[in-house]
């Protein structure tokens, strides 16, 4: 299985271990991923906040890149939700309306073909690999860890242009998480804004919708959240106030601990709460 791949910038700076799982768990399944040549960043929210025409440039730029290697694969994937939302805006314009697909045709240079599907990376593991085969990879299912799923708000929304299940209430990282054996707990807050975008700006105001989503995490019970974004990641992870507090992990790292993955301790350190001693107290580490 080989697909097309869009990294963005996170996976290569700030979130390099989730970059890091996603390679070992890809890898013990036997999907390869052809980062697209020269890629640019995509904007993600800071572009679109400052002139619509750039914030749909620079994923439509991308976009043309995946159009250039189509014959390798028509399946253009992104693990990163911001990016993600980014270039389904992008190709939401350059297929639905003519105007902007004309002006963005002619700033960035290329023609454009509606060849290129987007997908998270969550789509694939989930609609393409599929329950049967990830299954029978897990060796050290999480039935001990209790955790709650959060998506935050750039992988659902807008629905008609993500198309991505009920933006109110997804459940695909839960099924996948659920696959994995582990105790995934149902809470209202899994689409919640996390605040991360004003992190320089109202850090007072992150510090508290930060502090309600864990509050509420550990209502539901949770020991841990599991989160595919890196801003996202980072910002709970980073903002946690207290004793008690709880480890943010990548989904695919949590993929890779089930699968008994070779190397993933050195993924810890870089998370602001080690996830070390919970998963060492349930078993899952030495």
């Amino acid at each position: 299985m080989k697909f097309s791949y869009y990294p963005g910038c996170t996976v290569h700076s700030t979130a390099i271990e989730y970059a890091k799982s996603i390679d070992a768990v890809l890898d013990a399944l036997g999907i390869e991923l052809a980062e697209i040549e020269d890629w640019n960043c995509c904007g993600a929210a800071a572009a679109h906040s400052i002139h619509r025409k750039l914030g749909l440039a620079l994923p439509a730029r991308n976009i043309s890149q995946a159009q250039k290697q189509v014959s390798l694969s028509n399946q253009l994937i992104t693990s990163c939700p911001g990016c993600f939302n980014a270039l389904k805006r992008a190709d939401y314009a350059l297929r639905n309306d003519e105007t902007a697909r004309k002006e963005i045709e002619e700033t960035v240079g290329f023609s454009y073909s509606g060849e290129v599907k987007i997908q998270s990376l969550m789509e694939i593991l989930s609609r393409e690999v599929g329950e049967e085969a990830l299954k029978a990879k897990v060796k050290r299912p999480l039935d001990k860890l209790k955790l709650v799923c959060y998506y935050g708000c750039a992988l659902v929304r807008p629905h008609a242009v993500t198309g991505l299940e009920n933006p109110e209430n997804p459940v695909m990282m839960d099924t996948l998480m659920t696959w994995m054996g582990a105790d995934v707990r149902d809470w209202s807050y899994k689409t919640e804004c996390c605040g991360a975008d004003l992190a320089l700006t109202h850090g007072d105001l992150v510090q508290k919708i930060v502090g309600r989503l864990m509050e509420h995490a550990r209502e539901a019970g949770a020991e841990a959240i599991v989160t595919s974004c890196g801003l996202c990641q980072a910002n709970l992870d980073m903002r946690q106030t207290g004793q008690d507090h709880l480890p943010i992990f990548y989904f695919t790292e949590l993929m890779g601990v089930a699968m008994d993955v070779p190397n993933r301790k050195a993924w810890w350190s870089k998370h602001m709460v080690n996830p070390g001693p919970l998963l060492a107290r349930l078993g899952y580490e030495s």
